[in-house]
């Protein structure tokens, strides 16, 4: 079973799970990469005009064996232009007449909340995206656009994961009582950044129960939120793993609660990162160290 679509507060759907082209795919022709993950069963593909990949998701998209209206298009106004040219030079990239989300990138690039949240407006208005919202934006910065908002935004894109729940918890709140999806970047980062924390006790249990990965619970874990996810990766191994993440049962309450007492201990911290990451690369080091001290004895005994 797929993951399917959620219904966001504009009245379009979105498809809740996306391929994600930033990060480490900054400036990259990310063609090949964008055509796997659709071959391979996303049709969801985020961008943005800070990411430098808009051209290349765009020949993605050409070249794709599904039509425009069977891919959903989420691109970033990033502040290197004025927001009216940034829609246009990204629809041009793209090769689209159309995005069906276009996000605020970072609240960093904000001159005025009120004036440029009106750009998104008229954008939404005039066509050119399907959907309007925001991303890195907290609390606060959250309750002032909807304050403002004749539209409010269908969309919030975070970093979130079992380790930023709790200070996240009122924004994911304020967001449900709006409307607002709330859209995980990053959620993988307790085994990508943060392995050997509190959170893999319980996550590895449930996996044990699930017959399944600890990647697939913790995307499990961020649905169990209500929040739709942005993830990537050059394995097509990889992407299948998350796409089957949707096939298995749910997380139990017991499990839920569990990771969410983990996350709240926080990360290791980054003396006890540094073991670990010594430790698993342990055989790499030792080889190293044999070369250098036979390197040192070949030259001593010369020397001789």
């Amino acid at each position: 079973m797929p993951f399917g679509t959620v219904k966001l507060n504009d009245g379009n759907e979105m498809p809740v799970i996306a391929f994600g082209t930033g990060s480490k795919w900054k400036g990259q022709d990310v063609t090949d990469y964008v055509l796997q993950a659709i071959e391979t069963g996303f049709s969801h593909v985020d961008t943005a005009q800070w990411y430098r990949t808009e051209d290349s998701v765009g020949r993605a998209i050409h070249d794709s064996a599904l039509g425009r209206s069977e891919l959903y298009v989420t691109t970033k106004w990033s502040g290197l232009t004025s927001i009216q040219e940034a829609i246009h030079n990204s629809l041009n990239n793209l090769g689209i007449k159309q995005v069906d989300l276009y996000l605020i990138h970072n609240p960093m690039f904000i001159k005025n909340i009120e004036d440029d949240w009106r750009e998104f407006e008229k954008i939404k208005d005039a066509g050119l995206a399907k959907s309007i919202g925001v991303s890195n934006f907290d609390l606060k910065l959250l309750q002032e656009v909807v304050k403002i908002a004749k539209v409010k935004p269908a969309v919030n894109q975070i970093l979130f994961h079992p380790y930023n729940y709790t200070e996240n918890k009122e924004l994911l709140e304020f967001s449900a009582k709006h409307g607002i999806i709330t859209e995980a970047y990053s959620s993988l980062q307790p085994i990508t950044k943060y392995p050997s924390g509190p959170v893999d006790e319980p996550v590895n249990a449930a996996a044990k129960r699930l017959n399944a990965t600890p990647v697939q619970v913790l995307l499990s874990w961020v649905r169990s939120k209500g929040v739709a996810i942005v993830t990537t990766s050059s394995s097509k191994d990889h992407l299948k793993e998350y796409l089957d993440t949707a096939d298995l049962p749910p997380l139990t309450e017991d499990e839920i609660a569990a990771i969410d007492e983990a996350g709240a201990q926080g990360p290791p911290g980054i003396w006890k990162r540094m073991r670990c990451n010594l430790y698993r690369n342990r055989w790499i080091l030792g080889a190293s160290l044999l070369i250098q001290w036979g390197g040192f004895f070949y030259l001593t005994m010369r020397a001789q």
